[in-house]
């Protein structure tokens, strides 16, 4: 990604990213944007990452992506509870959605993140359902990064709807059996 960016111009965009980064392991195109809007390219992370950090643009890298079945068995292999995020930022057909909960829970997934900052109301309410079709628990997180960067701010979101069982509660049950 820096050596994309110092192709397009713009220099040093490692090192300005590393001191946004709290982990120099874990360096994100988030960091990326804050450097960029801190050397005054751009006035906000939006705009970053419209202008440079998408498919097309100067500063773009594809991603690469665990396979979903490894990343469930490192995620409960490790205690934790797998969840789907923000499901509705993908562009799946609803055919091809119905086959990634399919598979999901077949690799052990156990929720899904129901409300979130960038979930509309009508696509909270039809996670809740999904919750409930395929058995998962239910999440809520803001996708907050900072402050002014963020769609919600911490605290911000509603409760999960009362018939779906959170995430949260399996890890209260997990504490009390001990």
């Amino acid at each position: 990604m820096a050596a994309a960016l110092a192709q397009a111009g713009i220099r040093g965009a490692y090192e300005g990213a590393l001191a946004h980064a709290g982990n120099p392991a874990l360096v994100s195109r988030t960091h990326f944007a804050r450097f960029l809007v801190d050397a005054g390219v751009c006035a906000h992370t939006d705009e970053v990452f419209r202008r440079f950090l998408v498919e097309g643009k100067p500063g773009y890298v594809p991603h690469r992506w665990a396979g979903l079945g490894d990343a469930v068995r490192w995620i409960t292999g490790a205690g934790g509870i797998a969840v789907i995020a923000h499901p509705a930022r993908y562009r799946f057909t609803p055919n091809e959605e119905y086959a990634l909960f399919g598979e999901f829970v077949a690799h052990g997934g156990r929720g899904v993140e129901v409300l979130t900052g960038s979930h509309s109301a009508a696509e909270a309410a039809k996670y809740a359902e999904v919750a409930l079709e395929f058995g998962l628990l239910a999440s809520r997180g803001s996708d907050f990064h900072a402050p002014g960067e963020s769609r919600t701010d911490l605290g911000a979101l509603p409760d999960l709807p009362g018939r779906l069982r959170p995430v949260w509660a399996e890890l209260q049950h997990r504490v009390q059996r001990g």
